[in-house]
């Protein structure tokens, strides 16, 4: 098979393209022929900051087609359309390759919808679902319904978490705003189901939240903690939650203390590969149940534009990614 290896750190250069036997399913194990897969921050932030143990396929997120079982494990598998998440986390096995080896538990069945949402759903949907779920005022799980009558803000809205906190969140009933930093994002927030957006460069983001939601904000799906801090404390509703997935703009924090303890506010940290397993297991059920429904979507109709790259070209879709390509970033791995 045709795989992506890279064996030390460093930079989209280290990605080889190599071959390698087709493996064979331990038990617990499921063998996927993959057809398309994800690339995400977390992918080339890995590469750069720590060699594997050897050597690693990147890629935590995929979709394609069961081709094998291991021991233990449902034949009725093979010949199932699935989406992956998490298949390098801690393992060699990524899905950077036409196929690769997961346990049975990080496989999901996708139905008949595209191989490309599959390979989106993973570390995007999964954070931003924890995001939604992990605050005083929000629900343990998430369905049509769930967050009615809460507010959701969603600062970065045409990012890929922004994008899955967005569609999530509505299909969820939520009233969501979204901030962006042009008028293009913009329209890419409004696509993926934002109910109001904020074009903070030009607008003034405190005053605006508190026009639609006078109460302020059940929720805020974080982005770059360090530069928004200021206004999050401004929105935030009596014990309302800011949930923070990433550093953009600053790896330090700093936080008014008093303002946050008389309305009893949350900040709450999210990493989706460490985050609790029950909220894990309850996320990829909801984003399953999601999908299954047709209440999400990928492509520039849905806020998510596209790019495609053969896997020959992998350094190139890391390279993408790393510069803040706006969108999805999906490799094309086989035909499956």
């Amino acid at each position: 098979m045709k795989a992506i290896v890279y064996e030390r750190a460093g930079d989209p250069s280290v990605l080889k393209l190599v071959d390698r036997p087709v493996p064979e399913p331990d038990a617990g194990e499921v063998l996927v022929r993959v057809a398309v897969s994800g690339v995400n921050p977390t992918d080339w932030k890995s590469r750069r900051s720590s060699a594997p143990d050897g050597w690693q396929i990147p890629g935590q997120d995929g979709a394609g087609v069961v081709e094998a079982v291991g021991e233990g494990v449902d034949p009725d598998l093979i010949g199932e359309r699935v989406w992956i998440w998490e298949a390098a986390w801690q393992r060699p096995w990524g899905t950077s390759a036409e196929y690769t080896l997961v346990p049975v538990r990080q496989v999901v069945r996708l139905g008949d919808a595209p191989f490309e949402l599959g390979a989106a759903l993973g570390i995007p949907f999964l954070t931003a679902h924890r995001c939604l779920t992990a605050g005083e005022f929000m629900p343990d799980t998430l369905r049509a319904g769930a967050l009615a009558d809460h507010t959701v803000l969603v600062q970065g809205g045409a990012g890929a978490v922004g994008n899955a906190a967005i569609q999530l969140a509505r299909w969820a009933d939520a009233t969501v705003i979204a901030t962006v930093s042009s008028a293009e994002k913009a329209q890419l927030a409004a696509a993926a189901g934002a109910s109001h957006v904020i074009d903070y460069r030009k607008q003034d983001v405190v005053e605006e939240v508190h026009r639609i939601a006078p109460d302020g904000v059940h929720t805020i799906v974080e982005v770059a903690p360090a530069q928004n801090a200021a206004v999050d404390v401004q929105v935030l509703r009596h014990g309302g939650a800011v949930c923070v997935y990433a550093d953009n703009g600053g790896a330090d924090l700093t936080i008014p203390v008093r303002p946050l303890m008389v309305p009893n506010a949350r900040w709450q940290f999210v990493l989706v590969y460490t985050e609790p397993k029950a909220a894990k297991a309850q996320g990829v059920k909801d984003v399953a149940a999601a999908a299954g429904q047709g209440a999400l979507r990928v492509g520039a109709v849905a806020g998510l534009p596209l790019h495609y790259y053969p896997l020959a070209d992998t350094s190139a879709a890391h390279q993408a990614v790393e510069d803040s390509t706006v969108g999805k970033v999906l490799v094309r791995t086989s035909d499956a």
